[in-house]
């Protein structure tokens, strides 16, 4: 039975949510656990640089650019519904991937993942809104954020274990064909068990609005994907140009819709929420560490020389601090108000401003100090572990249950742009810097000034949330004010 929006809270709604928690943890993994992979993929298949690009940026651009769709798709027709067609779909890409025996067969079944992850994904993040009462929103958000972080760090950790171990003789593929069982699991006993909530007085999908949305994505993320490894040719320019206008035509044409009585895919109403563009930037620069698990896979293996698994299992420090994060979020607001994202994002500054000057001291070739490299990483994994929930809570939040699915589209695509942002210029700066070295001197090097980098991003980010921290408390205690 279909359950419109109310403001009842429903009685299965953790079992619902950890179901589909499982939208939020499949993504990130797949999108992670190639990186240690990639070499094994280039022994067997025999893929070349550009194809090895494309394993990658196939999945990375379907899923930014259908996220806002697929949290719209939710809205209208049911979270529930769409969570299952797009698990079901993601299980069916992901054996595409472990049985090919091309890369264009495996190319094809990561842009496949890519779509059907954006469908299934952010319905976990759209019935935080829809199925919790406030009062249990924050625990909520917190779950989100540890099981959509730990799924990136899992990811690298476990695509070096898999292909370690060997499992059944399937090398590479056995990081694709993992996804099975899960999805198998999660369907049979997930449908008896998941309750459909959708937006009250849907209607149907704005179908050229959805076409302007991903051609405007499309035309932004590819250049920021692709645009570094052709080295920035003319095309890539005009496409961010192009990705303007279309942004302003979609712009256009929905507002228009909004004022013919119509349902367009982006809400012009909900975007004027106050406070909600600083939101969406602070959005923006918290994913600049997207690129850092990419580079510090490359100083690891090399500069210092290590396996696959080290690399990968290097990570577990950042997990830890990623998992106890958002679960001392509900006991840290009790003290930091709402000052718990900005803290979060400076402890991440702090930490890769440590990092940047313990491997800038450290001779090339040389591993830092273990103990060191734990801390910093347990730091920064648990500096994000704060800022995620809180900065999911700072953006949804302030627009209505009825545009949850939009709006989760919007934050994850934002996420998702912010990370192809950070791969494009962050990656840009250290690959100019490297050039065509590959010593552990000019790597350890390129690794430090893209840490700072990092930092930088992070700080700005850090200072717009104080400013949305600050306006808030305020606000509190102006109301606390008139009620006593």
């Amino acid at each position: 039975m279909s359950q419109i929006e109310t403001e009842v809270s429903e009685p299965r709604r953790w079992v619902m949510f950890a179901i589909l928690l499982v939208g939020a943890f499949l993504p990130p993994l797949d999108f992670f656990i190639v990186n240690v992979a990639l070499p094994s993929i280039q022994g067997d298949l025999g893929t070349g640089s550009s194809a090895e690009q494309l394993v990658i940026s196939s999945y990375a651009t379907l899923y930014a650019v259908t996220l806002i769709t697929g949290g719209r798709l939710g809205d209208l027709y049911g979270r529930g519904r769409m969570f299952f067609l797009g698990l079901l779909g993601f299980a069916a890409a992901s054996l595409m991937c472990g049985l090919a025996a091309s890369p264009w067969v495996l190319i094809l079944g990561r842009a496949l993942q890519g779509v059907t992850a954006a469908v299934m994904a952010p319905q976990a993040l759209a019935s935080v809104q829809a199925i919790f009462p406030a009062s249990e929103r924050p625990l909520a958000l917190s779950l989100y954020g540890a099981v959509f972080g730990l799924a990136s760090v899992i990811g690298q950790a476990l695509g070096g274990v898999l292909i370690a171990v060997d499992v059944l003789g399937m090398g590479w593929r056995a990081i694709f064909l993992v996804n099975l069982p899960i999805a198998l699991l999660v369907i049979a006993f997930g449908i008896p068990l998941l309750k459909e909530t959708r937006a009250r007085h849907a209607s149907k999908l704005d179908l050229v609005g959805t076409a302007l949305s991903m051609l405007s994505l499309t035309a932004l993320v590819v250049p920021l994907i692709e645009g570094r490894e052709a080295g920035w040719p003319l095309w890539a320019w005009l496409s961010l140009a192009a990705a303007a206008v279309l942004a302003a035509v979609f712009w256009r044409y929905e507002s228009r819709l909004h004022r013919a009585g119509g349902t367009p895919i982006l809400a012009p109403a909900a975007l004027k929420a106050p406070g909600l563009g600083r939101a969406l930037l602070v959005a923006l620069c918290f994913y600049a560490i997207g690129v850092f698990f990419l580079l510090f896979s490359m100083y690891m293996q090399g500069a210092l020389r290590m396996t696959a698994l080290q690399a990968g299992l290097i990570f577990l420090p950042f997990g830890a601090g990623f998992l106890l994060g958002p679960l001392s979020v509900p006991q840290l607001r009790r003290v930091l108000g709402g000052y718990v994202n900005p803290v979060g994002m400076a402890l991440e500054v702090a930490g890769f401003l440590w990092l940047g000057w313990l491997v800038s001291v450290t001779p090339p070739a040389l591993a830092p100090p273990l103990t060191s490299l734990v801390v910093i990483l347990f730091l920064i994994g648990f500096g994000q572990g704060l800022a995620l929930p809180t900065l999911m809570r700072m953006v949804t939040g302030r627009v209505a249950p009825a545009y949850s699915g939009m709006i989760a589209g919007i934050t994850s695509a934002t996420l998702q742009i912010s990370t192809s942002l950070s791969v494009a210029l962050i990656g840009g700066v250290f690959y100019t810097l490297l050039g065509d070295q590959t010593t552990p001197t000019s790597i350890t090097h390129a690794f430090t000034i893209s840490v700072l980098c990092i930092a930088a991003c992070l700080a700005v980010g850090a200072a717009v949330s104080l400013t949305l921290a600050r306006e808030s408390t305020l606000a509190s205690e102006v109301s606390a004010a008139r009620t006593s």
